[in-house]
């Protein structure tokens, strides 16, 4: 019974969110997802990058936005690392009005 409410203790304290008064998400620690697979990028994975690709205008002059991409030490050590931010950034490009 002891092992119960101790599981059950555990279980409930993994769903509190730190949230302050205006309703924002303050954790100290957001684990990152990589954008290629999906996979969760822990702390402890040293080849992992983020990437943040600025937006042109018309004339070719950085406007001060910028997409993030975030990509695994798995897809990179595969060498797809190069081919993976490509493709994402094609199919993103887009929506967000690149040509």
């Amino acid at each position: 019974a002891a092992d119960a409410a101790l599981f059950d203790q555990r279980e409930q304290s993994t769903h509190f969110k730190m949230i302050n008064a205006e309703g924002e998400n303050v954790d100290l620690y957001i684990p990152r997802k990589c954008s290629w697979t999906n996979r969760l990028i822990e702390a402890k994975d040293h080849a992992s990058v983020q990437i943040n690709i600025g937006h042109l205008d018309q004339s070719g002059v950085y406007n001060g936005k910028y997409t993030t991409v975030a990509l695994s030490g798995f897809v990179r050590c595969m060498g797809d690392g190069d081919s993976a931010t490509d493709l994402l950034w094609q199919k993103k490009k887009a929506g967000v009005g690149q040509a």
